[in-house]
């Protein structure tokens, strides 16, 4: 295939170094004013992956859009600004690959909503999602992921032609729960650095089991099916989110509560006032969700967010 990966940070260099060593022709765009992307010009090489010769790089986005197969991977806070962008060219007959977890906010939007607001039905949307850190990948340590998409069609032929010996493709069969747990497992990250970072990681056994059934609820609640909070999408991700050392939620969310610098607000940042939203909107209490968001936007102390949590009176597990 011919593909283009927009976005050329951490994650989507890393797609396109691994799109071309199983075989594909690809694209990497980054803007013209990126630093990341005139580093991988100059050095071929981001630190982390490192870029054949084949992969192509351009700041052209009209160039970019030139192929079939499209897949994004830029901060869900900034896909709508792209999308507009894209939308400017009229494109056509192209499927985009959403390979990125996140809410809209101020909308509470599904990324994949976002971007059917901008392309006509000749294109098709399907998102990438699961575990997995490019440094292991890079060690050849392999994981297993889920591409999903509301045509049958477009699923099966993309788990068929990523699908290789570093990553095994599953199909999903839930948009709606595969979004919106893969975009939540991020403020667990946040609450499990948290835990971390007050010497309380015992608790992530209790933050895990009741995250995946807050998120369940939740997902009911849109129309989605329940068990996808406990598939690759969240519960499967955990691995890779809640313990790792490689994880930049659970990182920012040790940073944060030692009161350490930490360079860039991670993706469960926003996402933690967007859970807010689908909160109120869907009338379903998010109690993680929300002990996070009071720590992080109202300057709730982590220490009476924890307690109320995890010791307060004796309630049903479930």
């Amino acid at each position: 295939m011919n593909i283009t990966v927009i976005g050329c940070g951490r994650w989507g260099s890393f797609i396109a170094w691994y799109l071309d060593k199983i075989g594909h022709d690809v694209l990497l765009y980054g803007r013209k004013n990126s630093a990341r992307l005139h580093q991988l010009i100059d050095t071929r090489t981001n630190g982390t992956v490192t870029l054949s010769e084949k992969v192509r790089l351009t700041d052209d986005l009209d160039a970019a859009l030139e192929p079939e197969i499209i897949a994004v991977s830029v901060s869900a806070q900034s896909l709508r600004s792209l999308m507009e962008e894209i939308s400017a060219r009229k494109v056509s007959g192209k499927t985009f690959v959403l390979c990125m977890k996140g809410i809209e906010v101020p909308t509470g939007k599904r990324l994949s909503e976002v971007v059917g607001e901008y392309i006509d039905g000749s294109c098709k949307v399907a998102v990438w999602l699961g575990p997995g850190h490019v440094q292991e990948f890079v060690r050849g340590i392999p994981n297993c992921m889920v591409i999903d998409s509301d045509d049958q069609s477009v699923k099966e032929r993309l788990v068929a032609a990523f699908t290789g010996n570093l990553i095994r493709f599953y199909m999903g069969g839930d948009m709606i729960g595969n979004e919106i747990g893969a975009a939540s497992k991020n403020v667990v990250g946040i609450a499990a650095g948290i835990l971390d970072g007050l010497d309380l990681s015992s608790l992530k056994g209790a933050l895990m089991s009741r995250a995946a059934r807050e998120i369940a609820r939740l997902i009911e609640a849109m129309g989605g099916n329940v068990l996808s909070a406990y598939g690759l999408c969240h519960l499967g991700d955990y691995e890779a989110t809640v313990f790792s050392k490689y994880s930049h939620n659970r990182r920012f969310g040790e940073a944060f509560v030692k009161g350490e610098s930490f360079g860039e607000l991670a993706e469960g940042y926003a996402t933690a006032q967007a859970m807010m939203i689908l909160s109120k909107r869907y009338d379903v209490e998010l109690p993680i969700c929300q002990a996070v968001y009071n720590v992080l936007y109202n300057g709730k102390d982590v220490q009476d967010a924890i307690s109320e949590l995890f010791l307060r009176s004796i309630k049903q597990e479930f």
